[in-house]
Parts: structure tokens; C-alpha cells; sequence
């Protein structure tokens, strides 16, 4: 049997909603869309960087709670408010994933709310640290 875990952020709307931060079966974990707004203030910066790096903060968060962390991530879901947000939100996340290379998918467009201008998820998967990365380049 498998086992799933769940890890809340604290936020009203995951009990009203009822989803969870991420969720993580067996070795694979799936996060919801996570904004940058600080769980403990509560605030939300002005500023997309800013966001970004507290997006994953909160994401790390969550996944440290199941023993595992950024660079775990496969795949990341990346939206944007605006197109000129794209670029700073990747060059974050290229510099806190560590030499990964996760694949990406992006989309740009409206958020939930005024003050956002990214929301982030992710699957991760926790590898046997006994087993070694094959790392495969192909151009296509």
C-alpha cells in the first residue's frame, strides 16, 4: 500500500476548498499553485523577484515536510500575470533549483487576485540516493 501524505500551509481556503499545499504519494509529490505572500505576515510584495524567491520559500516549506526539497522537482507550472514577469520568475527559479533542469510549463495571463503577479507549482519526485541520475542530452 501506498502512502499519501498531505501538508497544509495554515490558509482558510485550503479547509474551505479542501485541497492541501502538496501531496505526496509514495515517492512523487504534487503542489498546488503557491503565490508569493509571506504565510506568517501575510503580505505580498510589490515586487516579482521578491515574490518568486517567496514562492519558493513557501514551497520548500512544504516540502521539507516530507523530506524532500527544491531540487527534487521534475516539473515545474509556472504562471505569470504579464510577459515581462516570465523572465525574472525563471531566472529564480533557475537560481534555487540547483543543477536540476526541471521541465517547465508556463502560462501567461490573469491571476486570482490584484497583488499577484506569479503563482508556482510542482511535481517533485525523491529519488534512492543510491541511485545515480542518468543524465541524457538530446537536441531535438
Amino acid at each position: 500500500m501506498v502512502a499519501v501524505e498531505r501538508v497544509k500551509s495554515g490558509s482558510k481556503y485550503e479547509e474551505m476548498f479542501k485541497f492541501s499545499r502538496l501531496v505526496k504519494v509514495g515517492n512523487w509529490i504534487y503542489s498546488s499553485n503557491t503565490a508569493g505572500r509571506n504565510y506568517e505576515t501575510r503580505e505580498m510584495s510589490p515586487d516579482v523577484t521578491r515574490q518568486a524567491h517567496q514562492a519558493l520559500d513557501n514551497l520548500s516549506g512544504a516540502l521539507a515536510a516530507v523530506g524532500a526539497r527544491l531540487s527534487d522537482t521534475v516539473r515545474f507550472h509556472v504562471s505569470v500575470g504579464s510577459p515581462e514577469d516570465l523572465e525574472p520568475v525563471l531566472a529564480v527559479i533557475a537560481e534555487r533549483v540547483e543543477a536540476n533542469d526541471p521541465a517547465h510549463t508556463i502560462a501567461i495571463g490573469p491571476l486570482p487576485h490584484a497583488e499577484m503577479k506569479l503563482e508556482l507549482a510542482l511535481i517533485a519526485y525523491i529519488r534512492d540516493p543510491e541511485t545515480p541520475d542518468v543524465v541524457t542530452r538530446v537536441t531535438v
